[in-house]
């Protein structure tokens, strides 16, 4: 069942309507499995979430490489000025560095990439290998945007 917010699929949840959902792992899911209301049964990621070292990978769960990902990159309209587009990208990495920023992230289980990914070349490999990878699923599921 599509639902139009995690707190109503949460509801159900709790509420024994639905035994599964997926989920970004962050705020109010974060503490729901903090207090026992709800258990996760693992993180669609290659390596743990240092915020739930104990939940295990979507490998390590027996169903291996199902890596699934909420991601944020800022985009510039095509011809943006390439001197722009390094300033825009100066000032994110330099706010990605920020060790309270930083903290708040690591609050929210949002993982920040290394160094050598935050930069607009490999945003947009990043953006295009995930068009790759999902492209067969959306087709096959007749999806299409709203």
């Amino acid at each position: 069942m599509p639902y139009r917010s995690g707190a109503a699929a949460f509801s159900d949840v709790l509420a024994g309507h639905v035994t599964l959902i997926f989920d970004q792992f962050s705020g109010g899911s974060a503490e729901m499995y903090r207090s026992g209301q709800v258990r996760p049964y693992a993180v669609t990621a290659k390596t743990r979430l240092a915020s739930v070292p104990d939940v295990p990978t979507i490998d390590e769960a027996g169903i291996p490489g199902l890596y699934v990902s909420t991601w944020y990159g800022l985009w510039a309209p095509k011809g943006t000025p390439k001197d722009v587009v390094a300033k825009l990208n100066a000032v994110v990495v330099e706010t990605l560095a920020e060790p309270d920023f930083r903290k708040r992230m690591a609050a929210q289980s949002s993982v920040i990439p290394p160094r050598e990914q935050q930069t607009p070349q490999a945003l947009g490999e990043f953006q295009r290998a995930e068009i790759e990878k999902w492209w067969p699923t959306i087709k096959a599921a007749n999806i299409k945007p709203e």
